[in-house]
């Protein structure tokens, strides 16, 4: 059995490890208490719930997915920051198999509205660093953007591209950064 647990973090941490381990499906308030060592009871002393678990397991698990790198760089260009966000998408499958997809989909029904609510804090994180990646791109034409056309308007399209890449489970962003290229510079 594990070292006992003491914080949400640890639980969260122990329960991402449990899904790596085990997968989804195996997540429940007696699991995540057996894989952290402590009883059943203490869950609820940080989750009301198992659905407030579940939701703060999915919310630690996009959080991991898209850390900052160590390198803001990426946040100055947006080929790179495009490139990293395909890598990041391709470690979280490999590290959570069926998570996007799961996820997405499960969460659309309106009895996880925590779950939907939390999934669209992170897309719409995601989608404002890509429109501040824009603006800060020293590459970028200056006439590249136009009140039609505007830098949030094209991080939607980017980010529309990435979530059916993600779908798919295409990894590759040579044909998103090629739009890039013809648009933006």
């Amino acid at each position: 059995m594990n070292t006992v647990v003491t914080s949400k973090e640890q639980i969260l941490q122990t329960s991402r490890e449990l899904i790596r381990q085990q997968g989804w499906s195996t997540v429940s308030i007696r699991s995540v208490a057996a894989a952290c060592g402590i009883s059943v009871g203490s869950i609820y002393n940080y989750f009301d719930s198992k659905a407030e678990l579940v939701g703060a397991i999915v919310e630690s698990v996009w959080c991991e997915i898209f850390h900052l790198p160590d390198n803001e760089a990426v946040f100055r260009d947006t080929e790179a920051c495009v490139t990293w966000m395909y890598e990041r998408m391709e470690y979280g499958c490999r590290q959570y198999p069926g998570f996007f997809t799961l996820h997405s989909l499960g969460f659309m029904r309106e009895e996880k509205s925590d779950g939907k609510r939390r999934m669209q804090q992170t897309w719409q994180h995601i989608l404002d660093g890509l429109c501040l990646v824009l603006k800060r791109d020293a590459r970028v034409r200056p006439d590249a953007f136009t009140d039609q056309f505007t830098a949030e308007k094209f991080a939607d399209v980017l980010f529309s591209l990435m979530l059916s890449a993600l779908l798919r489970q295409d990894y590759d962003p040579t044909a998103v950064l090629e739009i890039v290229r013809r648009t933006l510079y």
